[in-house]
């Protein structure tokens, strides 16, 4: 009996890195958002942690998601319909821009004798617009530059850019805000933005096609309709809806790591989940042969939540960063199914609207989650608002699953929808 090689045997289990090496597209925006990432980042850890030195109160830090949710909203969609009408190219590079200049105001506010409250809200609702509104174009491009049969491989890489910078971003954050202060962080943030935006100019332009539509709130009409009538979508936001509003509660992570004794480690805490979405990244080679990837989506989540509530019971540090950890892998795990899926199955002429409500089912769930974690925490202590969140999500994944069985049955190779997108793309490469 043979034995397969130690090689193969990694292969097998390492991320897929073709995509890495044949596409120069692909590669250019992994490293931008690399960039991106580890400057956002950098200013997620020090503006709440400026809103609670300004104000003490976890209710004013989880004001941030009520201030974000609108212009999240709002933004996102007009992105999606803006994305399928432009040129995704200049849409990105001018969002980008604009984030680096709402970087520049937080740091001229960081280095003022005494720094004002409002404008950290009047960033962070500016922040959610442009984000909004740049995530369809990013995320539509992906799925026109990269084979349908390398989207998995995509995904995994992506979250392994974004957990990377997730990591980076927030340990050295406490740090930097620590001993040199949240002009500082802003500082390293507005550099990071600088040269991503330098990096945009390089893409290639990505025109829309000839009959796309302007962008319309009936064309956003058409892009909800079709996503409604697909049991398989309404499944995929539904349950990440439901995971985040619950079960997010990083925006009073200053107020557990004081509840722990543990202020020192506030920065590791906001980089736990990464640190485990990062160890199922660098071990995804599996995934690109799966197809059913909506037991990713509903197993991910339930995994989640249980890890969250095991975060809220457990009083040792180093536990909650375990279970912290082990959150950030089931949500990576989810998030590679809808990444999936939505890429397998929505066609490219509705794709950049289709995109502006994945922003909304994986954007507005956690703007929800840090208004409940922040309102529970000031009603019923941190801890209790913590596993509470974590028992809720797991029921409502239960409950949503047996509601949506198509969702659990997805299967790449016998889904209408996979099939037929699959077999156009095919034919566009072709001619």
């Amino acid at each position: 009996m043979t034995t397969a090689p130690a090689s193969s045997k990694l292969s097998a289990i390492l991320p897929d890195l073709t995509l890495w090496r044949s596409s120069p597209g692909f590669r250019l925006l992994w490293v931008q958002g690399l960039i991106t990432y580890f400057g956002s980042f950098m200013a997620m850890v020090a503006l709440p942690l400026q809103i609670k030195e300004l104000t003490g109160s976890p209710l004013a830090v989880g004001a941030m998601g009520a201030v974000e949710l609108v212009p999240l909203i709002v933004f996102g969609l007009y992105g999606g319909a803006l994305a399928d009408a432009a040129d995704r190219r200049r849409l990105i590079l001018g969002t980008e821009a604009g984030l680096g200049l709402l970087a520049v105001v937080l740091l001229v506010n960081a280095a003022l004798p005494q720094p004002m409250l409002w404008p950290l809200y009047l960033v962070a609702a500016g922040v959610s617009a442009l984000a909004g509104m740049q995530r369809p174009a990013l995320d539509s491009l992906i799925a026109r530059i990269v084979p349908h049969d390398q989207l998995t491989a995509a995904a995994a890489l992506n979250s392994l850019r974004w957990q990377t910078g997730a990591i980076a971003g927030p340990a050295l954050a406490g740090l930097v805000v620590a001993y040199g202060g949240h002009a500082m962080a802003y500082g390293i943030t507005v550099v990071a933005f600088a040269v991503s935006v330098l990096l945009c100019l390089r893409l290639d332009p990505a025109p829309p096609a000839h009959d796309a539509q302007k962008p319309s709130l009936r064309g956003i009409a058409e892009g909800a309709r079709y996503a409604w009538s697909r049991p398989v979508l309404v499944g995929t936001y539904a349950i990440d809806l439901a995971a985040m509003l619950f079960a997010f509660p990083n925006t009073i992570f200053p107020f557990l790591a004081d509840d722990l004794d543990a202020e020192w480690a506030l920065g590791l805490m906001y980089a736990a989940g990464s640190v485990g979405s990062v160890v199922l990244s660098l071990t995804s080679g599996w995934t690109s042969r799966v197809r059913r990837h909506g037991l990713f989506v509903v197993f991910g989540a339930a995994g989640w939540g249980l890890a969250i509530t095991a975060a809220g019971w457990v009083t040792n540090i180093w536990l909650v960063l375990l279970c912290l950890a082990f959150a950030g892998a089931g949500d990576m795990l989810s998030g590679l199914g809808r990444s999936t899926i939505w890429n397998q199955t929505i066609p490219e002429e509705l794709r950049g609207r289709l995109a502006g409500i994945e922003v909304l089912s994986y954007s507005v769930g956690p703007q929800l989650g840090q208004v409940r974690a922040g309102a529970a925490a000031g009603w019923t202590g941190t801890r209790p608002a913590v596993w509470s969140g974590g028992l809720a999500c797991l029921v409502s994944v239960g409950l949503l699953t047996a509601a949506l069985p198509k969702l659990w049955s997805y299967d790449s190779e016998t889904d209408e929808d996979a099939l037929r997108r699959r077999a156009r793309k095919e034919a566009a490469e072709v001619a």
